[in-house]
């Protein structure tokens, strides 16, 4: 059989060995072509490609919940799903979503796209299974990565106190997040895959000790403790701790042995509570470039399949905002000891493995554990430290109570550094850095700040390294800079709260924040082109916002338009309002951001398109809306 011909997956029930181990190669054949064309998480879906299908060969999955951790390892399940023929449309504007999505299909039992989630939801299905007096499997697969997130543990602590409630966590172990695992959890499953597998040890034992002379079919509690003693001599290796904690465990299973998947998913599915089954497998499997880099290949920009590489790109690009922030992180900690980089599990992505490799003494990994990273920090700046907190905008959201609590009522000297900030394409919705204006905003004791390019980045480093009068915050955006200079020596610090005039204009008062400042510029010149004149500023902080520039300027053109690469609610046009409003300078203002909605997968040129937030669009917008002039360009993209 052909996996184009399965429509459904109980379709895979009944089919040999054989036929599933073919299925499992179309699938990794699928996918590989798939990332290599158009791009996308290469590793994580390649290692659990057995897993799915021999999983999904014991359900049926017309009734029975299947849950996926992040879900970028979910890619074999969107094509046992229904979804082999549109695969080709990976992460693309309007085609098969890289995470899951409930309203894309009915087997999308649970959306995410931030770890540690799977085994909560799961649980909650289940209790909500048996509350309604409903009969059907649920199961939660969760990588080793994300078990170090708080979330999971939570999640297992409480699964394991209710053992009457039928639940399968399957455990796809592969040693990895993106980067390699850390910490003590990480350790333990090392040992585990080192002990001989047990998983039908406790039955095999009752069934001998049942076959004693005068025991008959049922065991005295007597012979019930030996058992259980019995058990405990084999167990401490292989899963001790997740049977003390509730559940019964399986394990490890070699994560690409179908047959050996098979057998234990049927045993674990007779269990009637808390059931843990933990597999072994190999990121990148099937693909040797991946299997060797596993931290490389965990994701790829379209790539030669061949040899592995990316395409080169038709002209040279500036360098990535997260490589100018390792670089000059790495700098400045070179001759500040003080100065501690925490990341939470994203050394790659953030760009701190450069500061990992310099300055291994000032470089913290917490794992998936982003209220950790920022309390950590918190303590470390009780003694004087200089806490650097790096996680993308959309994570450090998982951390917010602890930025309230443990940081800014205290009123210490964190530094927040929020990668990712704005759009940030294909992810989608899991992803976009949207929300941490408005959320940040809101916090007393904490300043924040967005440079506008590379170079102010690079000042806006050292004045966030600097600052003591409490935390401060630094958003900035997904790849490449604008390719200004950088600076390699004589960084100074910016004055907290003062913003930058970069163009004098009489007509409209246009302030930029962040990423938004040379698209400010650019949109002051095509207005020019209609007799237009614009005054721009780049913000630089949102708080404490400069007044003294802006509400004169403000009271004196009488027309005000605010940018910004944020959710329009509570964020920086908010920020300019409110100034406004509370000085009384009632003036005319238009705000361009991101409206109430969920930005989709997209590219992030189409995106910004989408929103109506390309310079001829916002010059269109302004026009109408203060001039009531009507201009020919490319109207706002739903």
């Amino acid at each position: 059989m052909h996996i184009s011909e399965l429509t459904h997956p109980n379709q895979l029930k009944g089919l040999s060995i054989r036929e599933l181990e073919e299925v499992s190669r179309q699938i990794r054949e699928k996918h590989l072509q798939t990332v290599a064309t158009s791009g996308g998480h290469l590793g994580p879906g390649l290692g659990v490609v057995e897993l799915t299908v021999a999983l999904y060969s014991t359900l049926d999955l017309d009734k029975d919940r299947v849950i996926w951790d992040v879900g970028h390892q979910a890619y074999p399940h969107k094509m046992l799903t229904g979804r082999y023929h549109d695969f080709h449309t990976l992460r693309q504007k309007e085609g098969v979503a890289g995470y899951l999505k409930r309203s894309e299909s009915k087997f999308d039992h649970f959306g995410a796209g931030h770890a540690s989630t799977s085994i909560s939801a799961g649980l909650g299905m289940a209790l909500a299974r048996d509350a309604k007096g409903e009969d059907f499997k649920v199961v939660s697969i969760i990588g080793d990565g994300a078990l170090t997130g708080g979330m999971a543990l939570e999640a297992i602590n409480h699964a394991g106190h209710l053992p009457h409630t039928r639940l399968m966590v399957v455990l796809n172990d592969n040693e990895m997040s993106i980067s390699p695992n850390v910490g003590a959890i990480s350790r333990y499953l090392n040992k585990v895959r080192l002990s001989s597998p047990m998983q039908f040890l406790t039955d095999n034992l009752e069934e001998q000790i049942k076959h004693l002379p005068f025991l008959g079919d049922s065991l005295t509690p007597e012979m019930e403790r030996v058992k259980e003693g019995m058990k405990r001599l084999v167990v401490p290796k292989v899963g001790a701790v997740i049977e003390e904690l509730g559940f019964k465990y399986f394990g490890p299973i070699d994560g690409h042995n179908l047959q050996e998947l098979i057998d234990t998913f049927k045993q674990a599915e007779k269990v009637p509570g808390p059931v843990f089954v933990h597999v072994s497998t190999t990121k990148g499997k099937g693909y040797d470039l991946a299997e060797k880099d596993q931290v490389g290949y965990h994701a790829q920009s379209p790539f030669n399949l061949s040899t592995g590489k990316a395409y080169p790109s038709s002209k040279p690009k500036p360098p990535s905002y997260s490589k100018v922030f390792a670089h000059t992180l790495t700098t400045l900690a070179k001759d500040n000891p003080k100065i501690m980089g925490i990341t939470a599990a994203m050394a790659t992505g953030t760009g701190l493995d450069k500061l990992q490799a310099k300055l291994p003494k000032q470089y913290v990994d917490v794992g998936i554990a982003e209220q950790h990273a920022v309390t950590l920090a918190a303590g470390m700046a009780c003694e004087g430290m200089r806490p650097v907190v790096a996680i993308y905008s959309t994570f450090l959201q998982r951390g917010y109570d602890q930025i309230i609590h443990d940081v800014c009522i205290q009123k210490l000297p964190v530094f927040f550094c929020l990668d990712r900030a704005g759009i940030v394409g294909a992810d989608g919705p899991t992803h976009q850095g949207m929300y941490d204006i408005a959320y940040l905003r809101c916090i007393p004791n904490l300043a924040i700040m967005a440079p506008k390019d590379e170079a102010e980045l690079q000042q806006m480093l050292v004045t966030g390294v600097n600052y003591t009068d409490g935390a401060i915050a630094m958003r900035y955006p997904r790849g490449n800079g604008i390719g200004v200079p950088l600076m390699e020596e004589g960084w100074e610090p910016l004055e907290i709260g003062k913003a930058e005039l970069l163009r004098s204009g009489d007509d409209v008062l246009l302030l930029g924040y962040g990423s938004m400042v040379y698209p400010a510029l650019q949109t002051a010149e095509l207005l020019h082109e209609h007799g237009i004149e614009a005054t721009v500023v780049n913000a630089r902080f949102v708080k404490p916002l400069d007044t003294e520039m802006i509400l004169p300027l403000a009271q004196r053109i009488g027309k005000v338009v605010t940018m910004e690469e944020g959710c329009l609610m509570g964020g920086f046009g908010s920020a300019v309002a409110e100034a406004l409003m509370d000085n009384n300078v009632l003036v005319p203002l238009k705000r361009l951001g991101v409206p109430d909605i969920l930005v989709d997968h997209a590219t992030p040129e189409q995106s910004t398109v989408g929103l109506g937030l390309t310079p001829a669009q916002m010059a269109a917008d302004i026009m109408a809306s203060l001039f009531k002039v009507e201009s020919p360009v490319a109207p706002r993209v739903s």
